[in-house]
């Protein structure tokens, strides 16, 4: 009776729309919910991101849930996620994607989920690291452990919009460290993003993985450009 009290008196809104939550829904009113812009790139045997890192480095599986592009419903998802405190958001869309994974094969066999890490300056400053709250969220859809610790952000860096491929990968080249390799060994990890762009970021923390004896590293993130 409390919460039906408070949401008429301060009633939670969509994300997209801005219409009144009824009860059941979070985040997002049912019709902003069903009109998400699926890739589906999760199903496919040979997803288009994976010309991101062809030639660069070996990953098993490529998957992100959603498009993004200038204006749509994704790009108010991420912001909302990342600079309006929303971190719930992040594992809400999780949990969500997580379910969608597991029904295919070849996302069965994941041991671990490693959320690609902040630096510890930026995290203190935002509060929270979004890709962390996605990885709770993927963890308990995909009943799979998620580590925090075993990847670490090591340098401060600069924020990644406006940079090209070239010089993303220079801001992040060698940012990343492993903190406890033996723990990796014979392990298929899974490196979760909010958004995959050049796939710069991933790639420099995927070099600092495949150096660990029979490892196998897939890639999931919340959005990538349509």
């Amino acid at each position: 009776m409390l919460s039906q009290l408070l949401n008429f008196f301060y009633p939670n809104s969509c994300i997209s729309c801005g219409r009144v939550l009824y009860s059941g829904e979070n985040f997002f009113c049912l019709h902003c919910y069903y009109s998400f812009p699926e890739t589906r790139y999760h199903e496919f045997k040979k997803s288009p991101l994976s010309l991101l890192f062809l030639g660069r480095v070996s990953v098993e599986n490529i998957g992100t849930f959603l498009f993004y592009k200038k204006g749509n419903i994704v790009q108010r998802v991420l912001h909302h996620l990342k600079y309006k405190g929303m971190k719930e958001l992040g594992e809400f869309l999780g949990a969500i994607y997580g379910a969608q994974l597991i029904k295919e094969k070849k996302w069965q066999n994941v041991d671990v989920i490693l959320p690609v890490p902040l630096h510890r300056k930026k995290e203190k400053k935002r509060g929270y690291n979004q890709s962390e709250w996605i990885a709770k969220g993927l963890s308990c859809s995909m009943k799979v452990p998620y580590n925090k610790e075993l990847l670490i952000r090591s340098e401060f860096t600069e924020t990644q919009t406006k940079k090209n491929r070239f010089h993303r990968w220079q801001n992040v080249k060698e940012v990343f460290q492993l903190t406890n390799r033996e723990a990796l060994k014979n392990k298929h990890v899974l490196i979760c993003d909010d958004v995959l762009t050049t796939g710069a970021t991933l790639e420099a923390a995927i070099q600092q993985l495949v150096s660990v004896q029979n490892i196998k590293i897939s890639v999931v993130a919340l959005a990538s450009a349509q």
